[in-house]
């Protein structure tokens, strides 16, 4: 919580590190250094203890922590200090506590964090709506929104770090459990899974680990896989596993976890990571259908390709509707020596063959100006120069080089194909369509990443990583539900407007505020705009929904009573 007066900004040159965060510039204070033997490198720990004024760079207004570090500063400690802001955005907070009725969250989190459900559920709306996980930057979220903590306190950075810490595996493992408990387990649904991996600042951690991070920070890292269900929109657990292990080999633990979980008609849509022979039959051993890409370099790839030119690329019959592709189911086995039949379907795009093809044949011109620089020079190159041209040396030195015809003959004959394997008898349009809706799945990531400011992780501990997770699985499943709505409201509107993405929306319901009057009493400011109505209304949320919700918010602060408690 950061107090209302102005102290000077410590002068300290290397110890004092500002930081911007959605416009607000905060300062941090870095108390030392550990050096990790293991990892070999040091690192600092830093302590939050104010947010830079607007008005003046050289000044700050401090938290509590502050005056630990510097006691010399607390002579500036204003008489009249308050605990909360005195205009509050409350239109985020109305739809996300829409969503949590919805899915009956809020009851999830009693049951496992008994008097930490507030804090909990006031974690994971300022991950959705600040777009950020760091904790220490918590308290200024909360000194400006309503609060489901417990009378509505705003609590102080180290007891959002207590939480984390504290958080048990049972906890953690009981929700997820309870959650995929009171999903539908009858229907028949396709479950789409992926993974993706987090840089990690952390100290001593059990499962990071060096290994291929996608955003490379010179980090070690851990996987994390979502399994999320297709025809309900609607993410169904996670799995953090360590870094080294890649996503052929995890895959069959997850079958497990899906068999536990009591998923009785469920079909796998996978990306070309999980291509194996070992992951297919194990997926027929357990009886589920499977639809997946083919890697593109494999040698059945380029066969198949060689096998089935016969003029289906521009033939009206095999054209896809609606995606500018052409398509053609085959029926063989898989694998050598396979008996069961697969349908492997084939795909070519014109435009996917021609920007395929100026990268390969960019590609080929880079290599062929620096092998041009360094003829005569003593030098040997390895791959990727030697993957398209032979080089001839004399005593060590390039004398002269040429391309691989055939070689890059097969690849660009391969541009623009693509293809996607099913265990079950479908046709090329179906097996795209499938396939294409795991679109989805990648927003999810993309949103876990970029809109919840979560491609590193910064705690340091297992407890409070585990903690973090589950946080960021919660604003998930919520922010995706938000995702969707709007996504459906956008369609039955005939201009497409640009505040019905979730940033956009959120940043406009921000706009939605009650400011205190006199010292006392919280009252709406203004009416609800036309913009705020249309993101308002898929949500069912009406203009007298929204000022009975703000008097009844404005009543709870005046009482101290948190979003969680009945009145009365």
């Amino acid at each position: 919580m950061y107090q209302e007066f102005l102290v000077p900004i410590p002068c300290l040159p290397g110890k004092i590190i500002l930081k911007k965060a959605n416009r607000v510039v905060y300062v941090l204070y870095e108390t030392g250094r550990t050096y990790e033997p293991k990892k070999q490198f040091n690192i600092p720990q830093r302590v939050l203890i104010g947010k830079r004024s607007e008005q003046n760079s050289s000044e700050m207004y401090p938290n509590e922590r502050c005056f630990e570090y510097f006691p010399e500063l607390n002579v500036h400690r204003s008489s009249q200090e308050t605990t909360r802001s005195s205009c509050l955005d409350i239109g985020p907070y109305l739809v996300i506590e829409k969503v949590i009725d919805q899915y009956k969250i809020a009851e999830l989190a009693k049951k496992w964090f008994k008097k930490d459900a507030g804090l909990f559920l006031d974690l994971v709306c300022y991950l959705i709506i600040t777009e950020d996980n760091a904790g220490q930057y918590y308290p200024d979220y909360a000194f400006r929104h309503p609060l489901f903590t417990e009378s509505m306190k705003v609590v102080s950075d180290s007891k959002v770090s207590r939480f984390l810490t504290d958080m048990t595996k049972e906890q953690i493992r009981g929700f997820i459990d309870e959650w995929n408990n009171k999903r539908d387990h009858r229907t028949r649904i396709y479950l789409h899974y992926d993974s993706t991996n987090k840089n990690s600042q952390a100290g001593d951690l059990d499962f990071v680990e060096f290994g291929n991070p996608k955003d490379d920070k010179g980090l070690p890292i851990f996987n994390l896989s979502l399994a999320f269900d297709k025809d309900n929109r609607i993410p169904l657990f996670y799995e953090a596993y360590p870094g080294s292990i890649n996503d052929v080999s995890q895959l069959k633990f997850l079958i497990d976890k899906i068999s536990e979980y009591g998923y009785q008609h469920v079909g796998f849509i996978l990306d070309r990571g999980y291509f194996s022979k070992e992951n297919i039959q194990y997926m027929d051993k357990k009886k589920y259908p499977f639809i997946m890409m083919l890697k593109g370099r494999k040698p059945l790839v380029r066969s198949l390709i060689d096998q089935n030119r016969t003029g289906f690329e521009s033939s009206r019959d095999c054209l896809i509707e609606g995606y500018s592709l052409y398509g053609k189911t085959l029926e063989r086995p898989l694998f050598e020596n396979s008996v069961r039949s697969r349908y492997i379907h084939m795909y070519f795009s014109a435009s996917k063959m021609a920007a395929e093809r100026e990268r390969i044949e960019q590609r080929i011109r880079d290599i062929h100006r620096v092998l041009t620089r360094f003829v005569g020079k003593s030098i040997r190159f390895g791959k990727p120069y030697t993957d398209y041209f032979d080089c001839f040396y004399q005593d060590n030195c390039l004398v002269n080089f040429s391309e691989k015809a055939d070689v890059i003959q097969l690849e660009l004959n391969s541009c623009g194909y693509f293809f996607i394997v099913s265990s079950e008898k479908m046709n090329a349009t179906e097996a795209y369509e499938l396939y294409k809706n795991r679109d989805v799945n990648e927003k999810l990531f993309r949103s876990d990443k970029t809109f919840l400011g979560s491609r590193s992780m910064r705690i340091q501990s297992n407890n409070a990583l585990e903690a973090k997770l589950l946080i960021e699985f919660t604003a998930l499943i919520i922010r995706n539900k938000i995702y969707n709505v709007l996504k459906e409201q956008m369609k039955l509107l005939s201009k497409k407007p640009n505040y019905l993405t979730v940033p956009a929306a959120i940043k406009e319901l921000g706009k939605i505020q009650m400011v205190r009057f006199n010292n006392e009493n919280y009252l709406l400011d203004h009416a609800v705009t036309k913009i705020q109505q249309t993101i308002l209304q898929p949500f069912e949320i009406k203009n007298s929904d929204v000022i009975k919700k703000s008097n009844e918010l404005s009543l709870r602060l005046k009482k101290g009573i948190g979003c969680l408690e009945p009145f009365g």
